[in-house]
């Protein structure tokens, strides 16, 4: 791995984005065994759980829990979900470092997975904003279908400008633009980035980018290559969206990294304490995961030759 201070912060969302997908309900103190390894693996961010309702999301019911028996590592943020009033009031009290409000930039998504139109939300968000904002609390807020909505389509990038705009007006501190459903494609990445970059000049920008149809590593390099040097990934690709019929998770993690350090671009994360976490992923939420580099290893990964060359050739000689 490379040295130096990191190029890029990798924000790590599996405990919350990825557990609350599960079918299998992860116990408490696995979540914050959970946590706990990966503060020790060099990410900026964790997202650890999700203030929501309880009967909302039964899998994240913990969070204060989770959040309180956590192990803090200095200099990493701990962040969580908070969706109203009423989360943000448990978060604070549980200690979270920097809420993530979410909404879609499509009608139709929103009101299928918050139950809301995205006037309703807007209403909603600019109440936990001014309440965080009140109470020092940093705040980002996670656009979904930014890039494409299962129901609507496409969806105009002025649309998703102008909402992240109105947020950001609203006390927002940074925007995450997310491929909820796995819809995007590297031009489109390339310039939705540029142009926020454009509009909202000082607002940390993170790129959220789903594996569904096979390009978030693509869209992970147009969207550096536009500027953002913030990424969301899910450790083992956990996660995904209901409403994305055949969704895969989020960007695997490891791959995320794997791919930035081989070009050069410091991560600041720890690949070999990374794939430690993977080989008990399978185990924690009951299920086999799409995790090819932990199966192939990394690509300077050294494997011994077959024992019938030294029979054949004799020793083995430096190729130099």
């Amino acid at each position: 791995m490379n040295t130096g201070s990191p190029v890029l912060e990798i924000n790590e969302v599996g405990p919350r984005d990825g557990l609350q997908i599960e079918a299998r309900m992860v116990p408490t103190e696995d979540k914050i065994a959970f946590v706990d390894a990966l503060s020790d693996c060099g990410f900026a961010r964790i997202e650890v759980t999700s203030f929501t309702s309880p009967k909302a999301i039964p899998a994240l019911a913990d969070a204060g829990a989770v959040m309180q028996g956590i192990r803090r590592r200095p200099g990493v943020i701990y962040t969580a979900l908070v969706p109203n009033i009423r989360g943000l009031e448990r978060a604070l009290e549980a200690g979270v470092d920097e809420m993530n409000l979410v909404m879609s930039c499509s009608e139709t998504h929103n009101r299928a997975n918050l139950r809301m139109t995205r006037q309703q939300s807007f209403d909603e968000l600019s109440q936990v904003l001014a309440a965080a904002g009140r109470a020092g609390a940093p705040c980002n807020v996670s656009l979904s279908t930014a890039f494409g909505c299962p129901f609507d389509g496409d969806v105009p990038a002025a649309q998703v400008l102008d909402l992240a705009a109105r947020l950001v007006d609203a006390g927002a501190r940074g925007i995450t633009l997310c491929d909820t459903t796995g819809m995007a494609y590297p031009s489109q990445v390339g310039e939705l980035c540029a142009q926020a970059a454009q509009r909202l000049p000082g607002i940390a920008l993170t790129a959220h980018l789903h594996n569904t149809r096979g390009m978030a590593l693509a869209n992970a390099i147009t969207a550096w290559q536009a500027g953002i040097t913030r990424f969301d990934a899910a450790a083992g690709g956990l996660g995904g969206c209901p409403y994305a019929p055949g969704a895969s998770g989020n960007v695997n993690t490891e791959e995320l990294v794997h791919m930035f350090e081989c070009m050069g671009v410091r991560t600041g994360v720890s690949l070999d304490a990374l794939l430690a976490i993977l080989r008990g992923l399978p185990g924690l939420v009951g299920r086999e995961l799409p995790m090819a580099l932990l199966r192939a290893g990394p690509r300077l990964a050294a494997h011994a030759p077959p024992a019938w060359l030294a029979e054949r050739f004799g020793p083995a000689i430096d190729a130099a």
